[in-house]
């Protein structure tokens, strides 16, 4: 019997170990070329599983298939060492060329990792996790020589590899050479990520095709696709220019920002800044040019990127109502399923149900794509394989970054350094699509902004054009609480017909929300994030139709509405907050110019607590301020709080105030972020106090730490968990089939409904929901689901586990 990769499940068949690897190698390289490393990816695909080349390994499979009850014993075998041992062997002892040694490394590294996350180099004990793998010896790595021999006997000869090698070090050399903003190390630090994205994507997608028995997946041609789109998005933008509504002033300057959008999108891919007006119709200009953009330059999918899960579900349905396609359009909210503490070696070769979960397509290869800036962030920067599998396939895209100004504070250099490395070297465009632009390219780690970089014409004149409301301070003479803020509702209700409250914490929200739903014959509303996406879009189909039938309405809400959801009412009340949070607030208000210019109050609520909410704290400060200077002298800020002039003005001194918190600082490490991933090792002060101890140089070019900082990265200051809630007949019917013994298509498919019926908890209440026993674990505790109990139709989750589900709300 030859030597084995795995055994299929359904047929007890085998893929051999060569024909893994010369898979994996293949997809690898497909992967890699895209930003030019082609052969770089490829090595890591054709040694990642070298160490199944042994008796050890095959007799281990081989049991686990006859006693699936009784498998042997976890950690028994070690067969993904062996490629990075090999390569460090080969090219790194001695006085290691530069060059191959730093292969060695970034190559290596991916390899022995790619059953968990990659390794540090060296991590805050001085130690390299790295270094312990690769010089494993006898009686640890067991067969290592024999299954150095067979790979060259059987995948490649070794005058053959050492070729390939060669081409693998030319194309690090050119990767090097080519301008960059950061360093050195932050070139190899991405370069690593990328190629262990490749190779966990490969790796899985080659396993997946064995077990389902395809050969491949046949591939879309992606300009067919944007084009046919684009014929279809621009009947639908004739089909609204030919509406008698269209002549009012609002709808013509519509369809010029949308017309400047598509003359923009000729140009070369770059950063550029989308700066329309709330409510002057973003997301179809900015899909105009995306989808033009992505045919003229070969570019392979769009994504959309956006602060909140709130709002996924309503652009993805406004662009898939336009492109008629449900097949091509990825909705990605949150990871339902938790790998970031996993290490599944012992379990790869036979395909159990955990091992299904970890093969469901789950790489953003669609040619459209929803997700957050969470999920962004955590393809660069959290740890588990199933978020960097995702992050090759950011390269070659349009990405269109919706309300940028809402990336966390403390993740600007990271999200900056990320962008610059997509455009530079993943040949990607990238729009940061907002009606208030943050300053990044203020800050330390700036963003390289293309020259130019503003696509609307004549800015100014646009935001004045596209004034519909007032702000009006009624928060710098007085405050409110719960029961003032009620009466102010009720008085404001009988003026309008349409009420929009906007609070910074969901606990006043619902407070208030139990105070104004007694309001006589006035329908109230709640939304928050507690509640699932599907839940959420049932209760915004409600207000809408309110709203549509010009009847009155209150709804009250967290800043989750602020961001992107079409809805008009006539009255905003927004508790105080940042200039951005404000200003989106506003855009909430007489959204489509239906009338004379309306009120926006900002007010300062008393019984908010922000102790944990520092960004909405300072913004809250910060816009204080700008109101008590504009009640001095209405000179001052560009005449009001909407103004270009007063958002720059507030987000320069906003990243001022956190200026220390911009690298992402780890407080139980003293250390920040950027420092483990891209300091130099005559900076690295891990590396000095190695020195210090040890007399000598750690034997290694690069000295970062990857795996430190993966595991204290949380893109939300308080690290979520994904739960599935029990939301009506279709979220239980998703709970009831992931408990059960599906294929990997099936399981795909399940993960992607689930999408709809998640939740995320903060760490305070899962604990509180575990103490209260509301959760269901499945899968080892892989995908956590609420019970029926723990969730509640009107305020959704529920931590005391006590909510009479199905209850009737309004």
């Amino acid at each position: 019997m030859g030597y084995i990769a795995h055994i299929r499940q359904s047929d007890e068949q085998i893929q051999s170990v060569e024909a893994h690897l010369l898979g994996v190698k293949a997809l690898a390289e497909s992967f890699g070329e895209k930003i030019g490393v082609k052969y770089i990816a490829g090595l890591a695909g054709l040694l990642h599983d070298m160490g199944k080349y042994t008796d050890e390994f095959r007799n281990y499979i081989i049991e686990a298939v006859r006693n699936p009850d009784n498998p042997p014993k976890r950690g028994s075998v070690d067969h993904a060492t062996a490629g990075g041992k090999l390569l460090y062997e080969m090219y790194h002892t001695g006085r290691p060329a530069e060059f191959y040694g730093l292969l060695a490394e970034v190559v290596g590294n991916a390899i022995i990792s790619h059953h968990a996350y990659l390794h540090d180099f060296l991590d805050p004990n001085l130690e390299s996790g790295y270094l312990r793998r690769v010089q494993k010896g006898e009686p640890e790595l067991k067969e290592f020589e024999k299954s150095k021999m067979r790979f060259f006997d059987t995948v490649m000869c070794e005058e053959e590899f050492q070729q390939y090698v060669s081409q693998a070090v030319e194309e690090l050399e050119t990767y090097l050479r080519k301008p960059f903003t950061g360093n050195v190390e932050s070139k190899l630090m991405f370069l690593t990520k990328f190629i262990f994205s490749a190779l966990i994507d490969a790796d899985r997608t080659n396993t997946r095709w064995f077990e389902e028995n395809i050969a491949d997946e046949p591939e879309i041609n992606r300009k067919e696709l944007f084009d046919a789109y684009y014929e279809k998005l621009m009947r639908k933008i004739v089909w609204l220019q030919e509406q008698d509504t269209a002549k009012t002033h609002i709808k013509q300057l519509r369809k010029e920002m949308s017309e400047q959008c598509d003359k923009f999108s000729a140009r070369p891919s770059g950063i550029f800044t989308l700066s329309i007006p709330t409510g002057g119709g973003k997301t179809l200009a900015s899909l105009r040019y995306a989808l033009r953009h992505a045919s003229l330059y070969g570019k392979k999918r769009i994504i959309y990127v956006i602060p909140y899960t709130t709002i996924i579900e309503q652009n993805a349905k406004e662009v898939r109502d336009i492109i008629q396609d449900d097949v091509h359009i990825l909705e990605h909210h949150s990871n339902v399923i938790d790998d970031t503490d996993d290490d599944d070696e012992q379990e790869d070769g036979v395909v159990n149900v955990h091992q299904k979960l970890k093969l469901a397509k789950d790489n953003w290869d669609s040619p459209i794509i929803f997700t957050t800036m969470v999920q962004f962030l955590n393809a660069f920067y959290a740890k588990g394989s199933r978020n960097i599998r995702r992050l090759h396939n950011l390269s070659e895209s349009v990405i269109i970054f919706d309300e940028v100004q809402k990336v966390p504070v403390y993740c600007i250099s990271l999200f900056n350094q990320a962008l610059n490395f997509l455009h530079i070297y993943g040949q990607s465009s990238l729009i940061l699509c907002t009606a208030t632009q943050p300053a990044l390219d203020f800050v330390g780690h700036r963003l390289a902004i293309s020259a130019d970089a503003e696509i609307v014409e004549e800015l100014d004149d646009v935001i004045e054009s596209f004034k519909r409301v007032e702000i009006v301070d009624q928060a710098t003479d007085e405050t409110f609480d719960n029961a003032k803020l009620a009466e102010f509702i009720e008085e404001k209700i009988r003026e309008v017909r349409s009420v929009l409250v906007v609070l910074n914490t969901k606990a006043v929200v619902r407070q208030l929300y139990l105070l104004v739903k007694e309001l006589p014959a006035v329908p109230v509303y709640h939304l928050s994030t507690s509640m699932c996406a599907a839940h959420r879009q049932e209760i915004l189909a409600k207000v809408r139709g309110h709203l549509h039938n010009h009847e009155q309405v209150v709804c009250i809400s967290t800043q989750l509405i602020e961001a992107g959801v079409d809805v008009s009412f006539d009255c905003v009340i927004r508790s105080l907050a940042g200039l951005d949070s404000i200003a989106q607030a506003a855009g909430r208000c007489n959204r489509h110019g239906e009338q004379a210019v309306r009120q926006v109050y900002v007010i300062d609520h008393a019984e908010e607590k922000l102790e944990h909410l520092q960004e909405i704290k300072v913004g809250k400060k910060l816009a204080r301020r700008m109101l008590i200077d504009l009640k001095r002298d209405l000179t001052l800020h560009g005449g009001h709080l909407l103004s270009v002039q007063a958002m720059n003005k507030f987000f320069k001194d906003f990243y001022s105030e956190f200026h220390t918190r911009l690298d992402y600082y780890i407080p139980t490490l003293r250390k920040h972020m950027t420092e483990l991933l891209t300091s130099s090792k005559q900076s690295s002060s891990y590396h000095q106090a190695y020195k210090q101890r040890m007399g000598k140089n750690l034997p290694l070019f690069i000295v970062n730490s990857y795996k430190t900082a993966a595991e204290n990265f949380h893109a939300i200051d308080d690290h979520t968990t994904t739960v599935l809630a029990p939301f009506g007949d279709a979220g239980k019917h998703i709970i009831a089939q992931l408990n059960g013994d599906e294929s990997i298509e099936k399981f795909t498919a399940l993960m992607r409904q689930a999408q709809h019926y998640s939740v995320n908890l903060y760490a305070q209440e899962l604990r509180e929901l575990t103490r209260n026993d509301g959760l269901v674990r499945l899968f080892n505790g892989k995908v956590l689901a609420l019970k029926e109990s723990a969730y509640n139709e009107e305020f959704g989750l529920d931590t005391e586990n006590e909510s009479s589900f199905g209850q009737t709300i309004f």
